[in-house]
């Protein structure tokens, strides 16, 4: 994700060897900033830690999505799932103004901490900010910036804070949780579709709904943590501190869902003229055959060679990656190239037929193009059966 290419400028970390005493003033409270439809790493939004301190001239953001291109091997570590993120510190008014400047909303929660409980925190920030602690194995869903709030909270209290999911009246998987956002990014929606597997697809526990930052904002809202034996609410106060501009979204390429109905549409017509005239329009075969098998091939490397989610991803059914020597068997045409076609034909159908009970949902816009697979598969069969 590039979610903080706009913020590396303004970093200005800097180790700690003690921590300061906090005054009574401090406060620590937990920042959400809206989506962006600008890029779609924005399109979740963002969360952070506040440490405010008047007294101690204290006022930094704690923010858990930093990373660093200059990292040993990082495009390959970027390809194969292995990112590393890492904790950066810095002024929380330059933080917040970047924000402002993209028309994200600011949300801030004022945690309702003891003085002790403020310095037990702070402290445990400021360890995690060292050179040492401050990297960690990123993760889409389960280890990132929007997690890392609650998961900081547990670690420095345990069980003293009680995040109470039963507000949570929904029962989306991870997968549609992540739909919930990208209404105005198909192409990124489709994308993500495509490329993660079932895993995704099981019902997400109101806890793991917090890997977005809207529902760590409201899973704060309804938790608790323990002063002197009583568990009073975790949160003190709240605070709006921008409220962004309605906008239109940005316009970007036509739906998938058009363009590749456009695609089954010539395919069918091809199919029709082909079955009139007796005679195949190979070099539309060769590109759809091309294309769905470099997709599978990408797939899977990513199920086999990566750490992604995408183990069992049900896009190999008609993403085979042994499409790709089609184009290559057109040239000798061998005896078993008619059996291929029927063969991906009929995975085609059943994929269509089954594609409401499927363990992972697929993308609709994918429709039209498993479509065109099984007219394609089929003519190629029948008339070299018949020649």
């Amino acid at each position: 994700m590039k979610k903080l290419l706009f913020l590396l400028f303004c970093i200005s970390f800097a180790g700690y060897s003690q921590p300061v005493k906090l005054s009574e003033e401090a406060t620590i409270s937990v920042i959400t900033c809206g989506p962006w439809q600008g890029e779609l790493y924005s399109a979740f939004g963002h969360s952070a830690f506040r440490v405010y301190d008047p007294a101690q001239d204290i006022d930094d953001a704690y923010n858990y999505g930093v990373f660093n291109f200059d990292q040993p091997n990082f495009y390959l570590n970027f390809t194969r799932g292995f990112m590393y993120y890492q904790l950066g510190v810095y002024d929380y008014k330059r933080f917040r103004d970047v924000y402002i400047y993209h028309n994200r909303y600011i949300h801030e929660q004022v945690l309702n901490l003891t003085q002790t409980q403020k310095q037990k925190m702070y402290e445990f920030l400021q360890w995690n900010a060292l050179p040492e602690n401050e990297n960690y194995r990123y993760n889409y869903f389960y280890d990132n910036c929007a997690t890392k709030m609650p998961g900081v909270l547990r670690l420095t209290f345990g069980d003293s804070v009680v995040f109470d999911g039963s507000y949570i009246k929904t029962d989306y998987s991870i997968r549609e949780l992540t739909d919930l956002y990208l209404e105005n990014q198909p192409w990124g929606d489709l994308g993500i579709d495509i490329g993660l597997g079932s895993e995704i697809d099981k019902k997400a526990t109101p806890y793991e709904y917090m890997f977005l930052p809207d529902y760590v904002e409201s899973g704060l809202d309804h938790a608790t943590i323990k002063q002197n034996g009583v568990f009073v609410p975790l949160v003190k106060e709240k605070r709006i501190v921008y409220e962004e501009r309605a906008e239109d979204a940005p316009k970007g390429l036509p739906h998938p869902l058009y363009i590749f109905s456009f695609i089954a549409l010539i395919a069918g017509i091809l199919t029709y003229r082909d079955w009139k005239k007796k005679k195949l329009s190979t070099w539309f075969d060769a590109i759809i055959f091309i294309v769905t098998g470099l997709v599978g091939v990408m797939l899977s490397f990513l199920w086999f060679g990566t750490d992604h989610n995408s183990a069992y991803n049900y896009n190999l059914l008609w993403a085979l990656p042994t499409n790709l020597i089609v184009p290559i068997a057109f040239i000798r045409q061998p005896a078993w190239l008619k059996k291929y076609f029927l063969v991906v034909a009929v995975i085609a159908v059943l994929t269509l037929l089954l594609w409401p009970m499927l363990p992972q949902k697929l993308n609709i816009a994918l429709a039209p193009i498993v479509i065109t697979i099984a007219l394609r598969g089929f003519i190629q069969y029948k008339l070299r059966k018949a020649s």
